[in-house]
């Protein structure tokens, strides 16, 4: 079973737990029931050393800290209750107008003020066939944030004897409501050896991507990759056009999603130094894509590392930005009576430099 420990007090004054899941080769993920925040994750690299993969901070306090609330990166969180961003902080549903906190410029951004991630989650540790499991529950009340209807939310985290992070979303709602949820890890497979990720090799499943404004939402177009610094179709390092992309990658792909339903590739990352290898498979139409643009060393995290300007990447699996006001987009609406389900795996792994992605 996974064990569990106290990771100190949100400023309200309430106890937070902290999960460690541990599976068959000694692997760990520990998970916070404060934002359902991936706060470390250690896996090998090719000298069979554990490492830390994943930005965060060594108690609660870090993740409510004036600097952090400021700086708005997400730290390994849970996003809702729609992740991503919603124009104007408005949307229509069923005839009717809802305002949403403008949190991101002229937008709204990951859930609003108070989202997913600030949130204290119903924790239940457990086993499955595929290993350690923390089960985290979240009822989001009618009108919070703007939203409509009263929201039932579950993820179930599973680290699984594969060495793979495993989440399981579902959501019901008791009125129509748009629902897009998704995990903010951010990703160094080098952490503390490397101090960006821009000598990281990527690979996208995707041969489109979504064309945004100058705030980062999207037009309407899905653009074909080819020809254009967001083509990941084959292999490229995330340093290599980087300053070809004003700000940094910060986009959405659009997946090309298998046949027959279930899990399809998203992403595969190579970090040579490590050896260590992130292959990410979803039932998602989109992954955004994000390069920690916005780091800039203000903070310091785990061990007194400063994160600065690509310290991290990011891999959310999503549907696209904006949906709620764009009709030929695929529909994040929930409705009454329906199940929201959605399968996001992270596998890890180590491989010789010569192979390729």
């Amino acid at each position: 079973m996974p064990t569990s420990a106290s990771f100190g007090k949100t400023q309200a004054g309430t106890e937070v737990q902290l999960y460690t899941l541990t599976n068959a080769h000694g692997l760990q993920a520990t998970i916070s029931t404060y934002g359902g925040i991936v706060t470390s994750l250690r896996v090998p690299d090719k000298a069979g050393q554990l490492g830390d993969i994943v930005l965060g901070f060594d108690n609660v306090s870090g993740y409510q800290s004036p600097e952090y609330q400021k700086a708005g990166p997400y730290f390994g969180a849970l996003i809702g209750r729609y992740g991503n961003r919603i124009q104007g902080g408005q949307f229509r549903l069923e005839g009717q107008t809802y305002t949403l906190a403008k949190n991101n410029g002229p937008n709204h951004l990951h859930g609003g003020l108070q989202g997913f991630d600030k949130v204290i989650w119903q924790a239940q540790p457990g086993t499955s066939a595929e290993g350690q499991t923390l089960r985290l529950t979240y009822t989001s009340k009618d009108g919070e944030e703007g939203y409509p209807g009263q929201l039932a939310v579950t993820v179930v985290y599973t680290l699984t004897n594969d060495d793979a992070l495993k989440i399981d979303y579902s959501a019901t709602t008791d009125k129509a409501t748009p629902v897009n949820l998704t995990n903010h890890s951010y990703f160094n497979l080098s952490l503390g050896q490397s101090k960006d990720v821009l000598k990281h090799e990527v690979k996208l499943f995707a041969d489109r991507y979504t064309v945004v404004d100058e705030t980062l939402i999207p037009t309407g177009e899905l653009r074909p990759v080819k020809g254009t610094p967001f083509d990941f179709t084959t292999v490229h390092t995330i340093g290599e056009r980087i300053a070809q992309v004003p700000g940094g990658y910060d986009h959405n792909w659009v997946l090309n999603a298998g046949t027959g339903g279930g899990q399809h590739p998203a992403a595969s990352v190579y970090d040579p130094a490590s050896g260590r290898t992130l292959e990410v498979f979803t039932t998602e139409p989109g992954v955004q894509f994000y390069t920690g643009n916005f780091l800039d060393g203000t903070l310091t995290g785990k061990g007194g590392t400063k994160y600065g300007k690509h310290a991290g990447f990011c891999l959310e699996t999503q549907h696209f930005p904006d949906s709620p006001n764009q009709p030929k987009f695929p529909s994040t609406t929930l409705q009454p009576g329906q199940t929201l389900k959605s399968t996001t795996t992270y596998k890890f792994g180590v491989r010789p430099a010569n192979q390729e992605l």
